[in-house]
């Protein structure tokens, strides 16, 4: 096997296992929360632990590199808020009332959202074949999204709308990350941001909570710590290794997977249905996506 070849099966396979870790986090947080905790505590330990890894990496992606311009700062806090710290919140919120099916394929919806946000913020124009796609995954989410609120009644629109929130927060953080990934680095900016997240995380939970709702079940912790390094920080790492490998678009092809492997843990690991209405639900929010990228990434 070539150089070439190694590089592009290194690259596939970080991309691949990349997306299982990813979509690990809403299996972590569903059985954490049979453990009577709340999301504000949740996300506190998650961000606990993953805290000295993400400065770590901002450290290590900062030697050498001039320092931080008042404006480099400024932007490094609003992408670290509403890239990683509102998104991820909302997230977790919004899993205490879905399914982690669900919420996957909400997440999985995040590029069309940066093309609705790049047409509303800059005016940028949508192919019919791009808007054909969106129609064709949006209604895939509906599809679960009504089987799963006949079952379980109204929380479920309430979870679906925080999720949602969180998939347009991160879509904000990637549309405004562009120009400063090219000053910073990925690395660097990813480093500086989560870190500012890990931070905000940690003050919410001081302001919002006692001290003793610290005190958790230790599977609590456990749990947060397999959340934090495997589910969040390795597969930060695994994805960008993987796109100097073998680029974005193919990266993000390979991430297919990720829904996929969400629902069939979500079978596995919580017993959740694995019903007619999702599996076609998950088809066509696959399928719309698909085309979605496809026609995205044509001249």
């Amino acid at each position: 096997m070539t150089t070439e070849k190694k590089s592009i099966a290194t690259g596939l396979a970080l991309a691949f296992l990349g997306s299982i870790a990813f979509s690990g986090k809403a299996i972590i947080v569903k059985l954490a929360y049979r453990y009577g905790v709340d999301a504000v505590t949740l996300i506190m330990y998650r961000m606990l632990f993953a805290l000295p890894i993400f400065a770590v990496m901002a450290w290590w992606a900062s030697r050498g590199k001039p320092p931080l311009s008042r404006k480099d700062w400024l932007g490094v806090l609003g992408l670290g808020v509403t890239g990683y710290y509102l998104a991820s919140f909302l997230d977790f919120a919004g899993l205490a009332y879905i399914s982690a099916s669900l919420e996957r394929l909400i997440l999985y919806l995040n590029p069309t959202l940066v093309v609705l946000l790049g047409w509303a913020l800059y005016g940028r124009g949508i192919r019919w074949a791009q808007a054909a796609g969106m129609l064709v995954s949006y209604s895939g989410v509906v599809l679960v999204f009504g089987h799963e609120a006949n079952l379980q009644g109204a929380n479920v629109a309430w979870g679906t709308l925080l999720v949602f929130l969180s998939a347009v927060s991160y879509a904000i953080y990637l549309v405004y990350s562009g120009e400063m990934v090219q000053r910073l680095g990925s690395l660097r900016l990813v480093g500086l941001a989560t870190t500012v997240a890990c931070l905000c995380c940690l003050l919410q939970f001081v302001v919002l909570r006692p001290l003793s709702a610290a005190v958790v079940a230790p599977e609590v912790i456990w749990l947060s710590v397999l959340n934090a390094t495997l589910c969040t920080a390795a597969p930060v790492l695994m994805v960008m290794m993987a796109i100097e490998r073998i680029g974005a678009g193919m990266a993000a092809q390979t991430g297919m997977v990720g829904p996929l492997s969400t629902i069939l843990m979500g079978v596995w690991i919580l017993g959740e249905p694995f019903t007619a209405w999702v599996a076609t639900g998950t088809v066509l929010v696959m399928t719309g996506i698909f085309i979605f990228t496809r026609m995205a990434r044509r001249p």
